[in-house]
């Protein structure tokens, strides 16, 4: 991930126009799907301007990723490890939106999965040093 602030919303807007592409949107139908201007979204794609945590959150609306992806590439967030097989997931230019959606899907049925077993194992492992 880049460290100096232009290379890094040049590295957004780059992440942007690929997320972009690979959902066959036009730079119109985002901009419309996300509720921001032509011109504007066109800046943000060249790195240009600094979209805001809500402009981003827009945005990642429109391209059905979520937010925490954009929010890392713009720097907003710190990567979260835990959740880094999602956002590789939702960054897959070679996944369309639904494989994107039920991946991310299944992925967290397993997640959930696993820390209700976690919890479970923990209560009865106390039950059982309790009798």
């Amino acid at each position: 991930m880049p460290s100096d602030p232009t290379d890094r919303l040049r590295d957004l807007g780059s992440f942007i126009r690929e997320q972009r592409s690979s959902n066959r949107l036009s730079l119109r139908r985002l901009s419309e799907l996300a509720g921001i201007s032509n011109p504007y979204l066109s800046q943000i794609e060249r790195g240009l301007r600094r979209p805001s945590a809500e402009i981003l959150q827009q945005i990642a609306k429109g391209l059905a990723i979520s937010a925490e992806t954009l929010y890392v590439r713009a720097g907003i967030l710190e990567e979260d490890r835990e959740s880094n097989l999602e956002a590789h997931i939702n960054s897959d230019p070679n996944l369309t939106f639904e494989q994107r959606r039920a991946l991310v899907q299944i992925y967290r049925s397993f997640v959930g999965e696993t820390q209700e077993n976690i919890a479970s194992q923990s209560s009865e492992g106390s039950d059982e040093m309790n009798s």
